[in-house]
């Protein structure tokens, strides 16, 4: 890219460069910047839901996601001890997506997708190495400010900044925005392993939320591993839990069995429910975990965000090509805003909640209303509608001005 891009976006996750795509694919000059030398490979989200896949497959990269991912046509909310459980059959939305499952596959390969496309794009560059130290807006447009490894600092400008660079977020500390709401009080420790879970318990799904004892832990079967989350026991800090001996521990509690287990990842890390008030100042624009930060139970956090860059580059292309108001990025916001906090954040605190109870007959009775749910096709169709981020995406279509 020779000329003065149009967008500068920050942050080379998935959510920056799949705007950065469907930015180039509009034929809009955008430079990404992103901190580090190269995408992180390290495990994070991991859940790929329906219209996600749809809108990937506008552009062909639905199928070579899918490739390498496991396909889980169902999920589940089961009792350790018994085996009980309510499951959920995501074919009941065959009409309403092309993609009636959940997809599992690490959010790195979606990066990957993304940047092998935009290497053909010469009118995006993506530029790593190039960490954001200032960012601000005036009367010709919008500019960052990077910092070379000797301590030069180059100033870059276009018409618009995009904040992609998630929960520390720089550019939503240079328009002042704050991430408003709560940080949970419990850590979650994710370790992800070769173990075959699915030979030790009986009838698991791909994707499963289990109660146990007093406690929770939940199983995500990516294409060659399980991903296993747990919570720190009452005598111990979230340190000793994410140590190997403790974590070689908790998989042999859930297993029965003795170690040790093949473990390749462990990460502790907290949980935050919080929003911004706004998405925009000016020409500068938020979108995904910069914006919004959930409990990943549900497997919302990432999809939203993308959900969120599919959003803004519709506004960005119409205001860049065809003349609209920048005031139509306030529509961005409306539309966006209140489905990360009623549909996203609300939906999954509401799942931490349901899976953090530790009452037999509360859970018993949550167990209850699941499978009653499960069993009733249409019950089941509104539910999975809801919790595969399908109404959101409506609600939001119908927020127009």
């Amino acid at each position: 890219m020779s000329s003065q891009p149009a967008v500068i976006i920050i942050g080379a996750g998935p959510v920056g460069l799949g705007l950065a795509f469907r930015l180039g694919s509009f034929d809009i000059p955008t430079l990404v910047l992103e901190a580090e030398d190269r995408i992180a490979d390290q495990l994070r989200a991991s859940t790929f839901h329906p219209p996600t896949l749809d809108m990937l497959d506008d552009y062909g990269l639905g199928a070579a996601l899918v490739a390498r991912g496991r396909i889980t046509p169902t999920w589940q909310i089961r009792m350790h001890e018994t085996g009980e459980r309510a499951e959920f059959d995501l074919s009941v939305l065959s009409n309403d997506t092309d993609h009636p499952y959940r997809l599992q596959a690490e959010q790195h390969k979606l990066s990957h997708l993304f940047l092998d496309r935009l290497d053909r794009m010469p009118q995006v560059e993506v530029r790593f190495g190039a960490p954001v130290t200032a960012a601000g807006q005036d009367d010709l447009g919008a500019w960052v400010t990077t910092a070379a490894p000797d301590g030069t600092e180059t100033r870059h400008r276009a018409a618009f900044v995009v904040g992609c660079d998630g929960a520390r977020s720089e550019i939503r500390k240079a328009i002042g925005q704050a991430l408003k709401g709560e940080t949970y009080p419990e850590t979650t420790v994710l370790a992800t392993t070769t173990t075959p879970f699915e030979d030790r318990i009986d009838g698991l799904s791909g994707v499963n939320y289990i109660w146990m004892g007093h406690g929770t832990y939940s199983l995500l079967h990516l294409p060659d591993l399980w991903r296993c989350s747990f919570h720190p026991k009452p005598s111990q800090t979230p340190e000793q839990a994410a140590t190997p001996e403790a974590v070689q521990a908790a998989i042999a509690e859930i297993l029965g069995e003795d170690p040790p287990f093949d473990v390749r990842e462990v990460r502790p890390y907290r949980v935050h429910a919080r929003i911004v008030d706004d998405y925009r100042r000016g020409r500068i624009v938020l979108a995904g975990d910069a914006a919004h930060l959930n409990s990943p139970k549900g497997g919302m956090g990432m999809n939203g965000g993308l959900h969120d860059a599919w959003n803004l580059s519709d506004k960005l292309s119409r205001i860049l090509h065809r003349g609209a108001s920048t005031d139509l990025l306030d529509l961005y916001t409306r539309q966006r805003r209140p489905i990360a906090a009623e549909e996203i954040i609300a939906q999954a605190d509401q799942n931490r909640k349901r899976m953090n109870e530790t009452d037999p007959a509360k859970r018993r009775a949550h167990l209850a209303r699941l499978q009653e749910t499960a069993e009733d096709p249409d019950e089941a169709r509104t539910f999975l509608l809801r919790s595969s981020m399908i109404t959101g995406l409506r609600r939001a279509e119908a927020l127009a001005a």
